[in-house]
């Protein structure tokens, strides 16, 4: 067997079909990266039968003088159990990298070692955890676990089943934001090519790579529709009615609190009044709210999300709330209407990475509970690895600070 150079077609038409067939691993994403300043090759691994039985997308960048380096995203298509089709086609990759100038090959399999368990929190392994060993006899370099988002891509991720999920299956504070979301007259819509501009001019800046990297992304992912972009907004009509119904709602039940309260004044009848008294006045901030936009003839967009679509999976690309709406829930709103849109026609919706620090005192601690609030199967993937293809080039790009330096930028 031998290394060929494919074309995108053959890569495709290979990548798609094969086992661990992810949208990192197509040439879509390969022009993507060719706009933010890599080179790439599809590598195929042949038999005598010109049959392709492993392959990759290999992003290539310059990081110092002549040096380059390469990164598998999501790492090789090929079959990681099989230790002896791994070894040769590691040594034939080194050999055919070694003449390109080629320090490391950086890849992140896409292989996942164990389930979390939503409750405990503790990790199931599973038989894929051998990999890590057939992987090190390779000689492939294991690069430090991350347990936030340090890495190219994301070692913890959640997986929604939309052939199985709903929404009782959410936890009881998912659900009740997403019935507030609703109540509050929120609006889930579908973007058109134009509304990319109100999705970017929209999104708070410390969500966004740049704006030329989501034109990129729309234009090459969208000429075969496997984008879609979503936005939500405040419709305030909507917003004042139901104001107004939960408003009279409250004023009946405050009614019959004050009446307790007279009959007989224990700490839990006054706590249920005052409580009362808080929702009433926040329901009378909801109806100005609501009759000044009415006024105003506003048209807020308070949240949107990027989707990649790809064979069986749909992945948040990208996501984002506006902070200052926050009482509206419109996080919770759209990944629900999310999961409501897809679940006829695909089999999973990637959340797009967690961390594995499931304690409180976890930065992410909110984004991991916010996730977990939708009962995901959360699983944790082997992490990233180093193919040492020139061990002098590798030592002096680690012993200069460079190779940190370059993947602190987290361009992917």
């Amino acid at each position: 067997m031998s290394i060929k150079s494919l074309t995108s077609v053959e890569f495709d038409n290979f990548a798609n079909h094969h086992i661990l067939s992810n949208f990192y691993q197509t040439s879509k994403y390969a022009l993507l990266m060719g706009e933010r300043g890599y080179d790439f090759e599809y590598i195929g691994y042949v038999n005598n039968e010109d049959d392709i039985i492993a392959g990759t997308l290999i992003l290539i960048k310059k990081i110092k003088g002549k040096i380059h380096y390469g990164y598998a995203p999501n790492g090789f298509l090929i079959d990681y159990t099989d230790e002896r089709l791994l070894n040769e086609f590691t040594i034939e990759l080194k050999d055919y990298f070694s003449q390109k100038n080629i320090a490391f090959i950086k890849l992140n399999p896409f292989i996942a070692i164990g389930q979390i368990n939503n409750k405990t929190k503790e990790t199931n392994y599973n038989e894929n955890l051998k990999i890590r060993d057939i992987l090190a006899n390779a000689k492939y370099l294991k690069l430090k676990n991350n347990l936030y988002f340090e890495s190219s891509l994301p070692r913890f991720n959640g997986l929604i089943d939309l052939s199985t999920i709903t929404p009782n299956q959410y936890t009881k504070n998912t659900r009740n934001k997403i019935n507030k979301a609703i109540k509050r007259g929120l609006v889930f819509e579908k973007g058109k090519e134009k509304q990319l501009e109100t999705f970017l001019k929209m999104m708070p800046k410390e969500y966004n790579k740049d704006d030329y990297f989501y034109r990129d992304l729309y234009t090459i992912f969208n000429k075969d529709n496997s984008i879609d972009l979503f936005l939500v907004k405040i419709d305030y009509e909507d917003y004042l009615i139901n104001a107004r119904i939960e408003y009279d709602r409250e004023i009946e039940k405050n009614t019959i609190y004050n009446e307790m309260l007279i009959r007989e004044a224990t700490e839990e009848n006054i706590n249920i009044k005052m409580n009362s008294d808080r929702i009433i006045l926040s329901y009378k901030n909801d109806i100005l709210e609501g009759t000044k936009g009415l006024k105003d003839n506003k048209e807020i967009y308070i949240a949107g999300a990027i989707i990649i679509k790809h064979n069986s999976v749909v992945t948040i690309y990208s996501s984002w709330y506006d902070k200052k709406y926050l009482k509206f829930n419109a996080n919770y709103f759209i990944h629900h209407k999310l999961i409501e849109y897809y679940k006829d026609d695909y089999k999973f919706l990637d959340l797009n990475g967690m961390t594995g620090d499931f304690t409180h005192r976890n930065p992410y601690y909110g984004l991991n509970r916010f996730k977990f609030g939708f009962n995901p199967n959360v699983y944790e993937f082997i992490g990233e690895y180093d193919l040492i293809i020139n061990h002098n080039d590798y030592v002096y790009l680690q012993e200069n600070n460079l190779l940190a330096k370059e993947f602190n930028k987290k361009e992917n």
